[in-house]
């Protein structure tokens, strides 16, 4: 049988998520020594083309590509890493209490999970952010908000099959309180879908947060990758790199995420383990 990190680290497509996954967040936590100049300040003329004195060259205003694209990392990264912790903190707590209980809590836990759901997440996080003003604080609860429902009905589903297990039957004979159940006894078996689910979530973070920055509702006097081709989407046809790089590194970065994600649930199924 082969173990977790040979099934793991012996595809292909994974190696090269991770490879990618990697090298971002390496810049993105030493943007500061990578460009320490300010993303936004003025280094020279308005659309120098790549390769004439700046790699990737500037933008309608002067401003250097490359540097908005090392700073762009870091906001993007953050602010999705960020709001994913947060809906997998709540979706858990949603889904643990309305799995393990059941009956009145589970119905009302699950309808109002389902009512998220119902209304289209991009458009509910647009609106929160025009409600709450664009703030990095705001757009993190605002992804939030729309992303906790999956976790929540994976974790409740994994839930209900676990409390009905004979070591959760003994500890609820020996006395154990119910919290200390689910934190000891429950929620770890529940680890291996919500870490895949957690990691798509990441993705999926990535690209409201670049949208909602498209639209000039990210966060303010910070890069963003989305802020960037927002500010150059009316200059595609003078300078067609403004838009191509930073939708291109966001395609290559969300793409990777996706790739360690699908790796992620191939090692951890139990179904693939003697494959």
């Amino acid at each position: 049988m082969k173990s977790f990190k040979q099934r793991f680290l012996g595809n292909p497509r994974v190696i090269f998520g991770l490879a990618w996954m990697v090298i971002v967040l390496v810049i993105a936590l030493l943007a500061d020594i990578i460009a320490p100049n300010n993303p936004f300040a003025i280094v020279a003329k308005p659309f120098l083309p790549p390769g004439e004195g700046f790699v990737l060259g500037t933008d309608s205003l002067g401003r250097d590509v490359l540097a908005g694209l090392i700073h762009g990392a870091r906001t993007t990264l953050l602010i999705a890493v960020l709001s994913t912790l947060v809906a997998v903190a709540f979706g858990t707590f949603v889904g643990a209490v309305a799995g393990y209980y059941g009956r009145l809590a589970d119905d009302i836990l699950m309808r109002l999970t389902e009512f998220f759901q119902t209304i289209p997440s991009f458009l509910f996080a647009l609106v929160l952010i025009a409600i709450l003003s664009p703030s990095a604080m705001n757009l993190v609860i605002a992804i939030a908000t729309v992303s906790w429902p999956p976790i929540a009905r994976v974790v409740r589903a994994e839930v209900m099959s676990v409390k009905s297990r004979e070591f959760v039957r003994a500890a609820i004979v020996a006395g154990q309180r119910d919290s200390a159940i689910l934190v000891s006894q429950v929620l770890p078996n529940t680890l291996s879908p919500l870490i895949v689910t957690g990691s798509l979530l990441v993705a999926t973070a990535i690209l409201v947060e670049s949208a909602l920055s498209f639209l000039g509702l990210g966060a303010p006097n910070q890069m963003s990758w989305g802020f960037m081709i927002g500010a150059g989407r009316s200059f595609m046809r003078e300078a067609w790199w403004l838009v191509t790089v930073p939708g291109v590194v966001i395609l290559l970065t969300v793409l990777s995420i996706n790739l360690v994600g699908e790796g992620l649930n191939d090692a951890l199924n139990p179904r693939l383990a003697d494959a």
